[in-house]
């Protein structure tokens, strides 16, 4: 089922959190944060969305590092009920993928749960602060495949943050699968 983020609330302050990687170690918040920002990314291994804009998530990720944004993706879906989210499928799909930046497991869905992430991907955009900027889409694509004219709001929103603290003011909403939630 489709799902869409809802509008950014600016100067909310990012939840810390401590997840197991894929590559075996685990992360805070203060270990992923750039010295100018923080893109915190809601992702999982079986999103059609997901799939569809990888690449290109690697690729913003990597353009953003000069910038002094950190990048970290988390997945929180339930892996009992959707197998192809498991840890290991997880490992897979990070390298399948070339992630340069930590892929966490969220098995307890409290840090997702905090960030009121809603679907995958979600993301999640802060200043050096930590201070929430940006709650957007990747590109106008959804899932389509990008032309080579197509705006990068994502890139564009967090290499605004990075230079100035501060996000657009107009943006549009994410959407994507809904986070797959376990049963109360």
């Amino acid at each position: 089922m489709a799902a869409e983020t809802p509008l950014c609330d600016f100067g909310w302050k990012a939840p810390d959190f401590e997840l197991p990687g894929v590559d075996g170690k685990t992360y805070s918040l203060g270990d992923v944060k750039g010295p100018n920002g923080l893109l915190v990314m809601f992702i999982c291994n079986h999103c059609p969305y997901v799939k569809a804009v990888a690449d290109r998530i690697v690729r913003d990720v990597e353009a953003l590092k000069p910038y002094g944004i950190g990048a970290v993706a988390i997945s929180a879906n339930d892996a009992e009920h959707y197998p192809e989210d498991s840890f290991d499928n997880m490992k897979a799909f990070a390298a399948e993928n070339g992630f340069t930046f930590p892929y966490l497991y969220d098995e307890t869905q409290q840090v997702a749960r905090a960030y009121d992430a809603v679907c995958t991907p979600d993301f999640f955009g802060f200043n050096k602060d930590l201070g929430l900027q940006y709650r957007g889409r990747l590109d106008e694509s959804g899932k389509a495949p990008a032309g080579p004219d197509v705006r990068r709001d994502l890139f564009e929103a967090m290499k605004q943050v990075a230079e100035t603290g501060e996000g657009p003011k107009q943006q549009t909403a994410s959407i994507g699968c809904s986070i797959k939630w376990k049963a109360a």
